[in-house]
């Protein structure tokens, strides 16, 4: 049992002796090139109008007229209802009249004491009647100012009878009928709600993890299940610092501002945001891997790149690394400028041009060996090779 232990060990070390001696190491490399460098942020939200009016109406009646209906495309200042108007006519006709007369009432009080008045600085009359056709005139007066008021509001109870539109946009609801009896109360009637959908915006849902990397201004794209082909392009707007938890999860509102020139995005949609937090153009890019690199000694690998003086990092400033640059047969320790980093590729300030090769690791691969050499001297040969040739 003994020999045998020996025997196996033998046949491992040959083996093993065999492989290494094909062993290959080779030397990977990344070219330094030009790109967009960015990362992103993504969530999901709700596509609404940036403008949504509900148009109401301030009088109490029943609806006369429509002239607009889901869908209609209306401009600021259309008519698009009016309300029966009998009521709202005899209520102004009612208040002019009041008007004409407490103004007769009133012109004529202010005669009589104009009249007291003069008679009473000649002390012709008493106080007492002077004071009674001061206070004829001031309550005459007032009841007149009262008259023009209700007037007024007569005038304009009857002009709210006409519905305009108060912005160009489209009704997206109608919540009345012909007519339906319409009531004024606390809160006003609403008739309409009209949109802009000309100018939209998405209110995402960010992750309280990655909030703090969202700013105003950041370039977003976005899709929705009802346009799956689609690439819609905002930016975001505003960041809301209110939170809200849902099962234990903090996330915050953040607007995205869209156009929508043809109408494709419509109130409710849902959509899936991604937000550029960090998008650079024309930068020249490294990974991360390449400073990290350091040379190593394979005497059996001739074709290697030899490493030339290391660069004592002691002597680097923060935004300042190190990277090796294949120079034919030697590798270059090169001092390089960094600048904004995503985790995966980093943006090469000054040090070094577009184009250059850099080492990032090294390769191990054994190469297959031929079989007199892979094969047990102890395992059984194939019946053929018994054979004399």
């Amino acid at each position: 049992m003994k020999h045998l232990s020996i025997l196996i060990a033998g046949a491992l070390m040959l083996c093993t002796a065999a492989c290494s001696k094909n062993a290959a190491v080779t030397l990977e490399t990344v070219k330094a090139e030009v790109g967009e460098l960015s990362e992103t942020v993504t969530a999901t939200g709700t596509v609404e109008s940036v403008t949504s009016v509900d148009v109401g109406t301030q009088v109490t009646g029943i609806i006369d007229k429509l002239y607009a209906d889901y869908n209609t495309v209306v401009t600021k200042g259309q008519l698009i209802a009016e309300i029966e108007k009998t009521l709202l006519e005899a209520d102004l006709r009612s208040a002019e009249a009041n008007v004409q007369s407490a103004k007769y009432t009133y012109e004529f009080n202010l005669t009589n004491y104009k009249r007291d008045k003069a008679l009473h600085d000649k002390q012709l009359i008493s106080d007492y009647e002077f004071q009674t056709s001061q206070k004829e005139y001031e309550v005459s007066k007032a009841t007149y100012d009262k008259a023009v008021a209700d007037r007024v509001r007569a005038a304009k109870n009857l002009n709210y009878a006409e519905i305009y539109s108060p912005i160009d946009g489209i009704v997206i609801s109608r919540e009345v009928e012909v007519g339906q009896t319409v009531v004024s109360s606390m809160n006003v009637a609403n008739l309409y709600t009209i949109a802009d959908l000309d100018n939209m915006q998405v209110i995402g849902n960010v992750d309280e993890a990655d909030i703090g990397s969202v700013k105003p201004g950041q370039r977003v794209t976005f899709s929705v299940d009802a346009y799956p082909d689609d690439i819609f392009e905002g930016s975001v707007t505003q960041v809301r610092l209110s939170p809200t938890t849902e099962s234990n999860v903090v996330t915050y509102e953040v607007v995205v501002a869209t156009a929508n020139p043809d109408h494709k995005l419509i109130p409710g949609l849902t959509a899936n945001l991604t937000i550029y937090v960090l998008s650079e153009q024309n930068a020249l890019l490294l990974p991360a891997k390449a400073f990290t690199f350091r040379p190593q000694e394979f005497p059996e690998s001739k074709d290697l790149p030899q490493p030339g003086e290391a660069i004592d990092h002691s002597t680097l400033a923060a935004d300042e690394k190190t990277v090796w640059v294949v120079d034919g047969s030697r590798l270059v320790c090169t001092k390089v400028r960094t600048g904004t980093s995503n985790g995966f590729m980093t943006r090469i300030l000054s040090g070094l041009q577009a184009g250059a090769t850099v080492a990032t690791d090294y390769n191990e691969s054994s190469a297959p060996a031929n079989s007199e050499e892979m094969s047990s001297p102890f395992a059984p040969k194939p019946p053929q090779a018994n054979k004399k040739k």
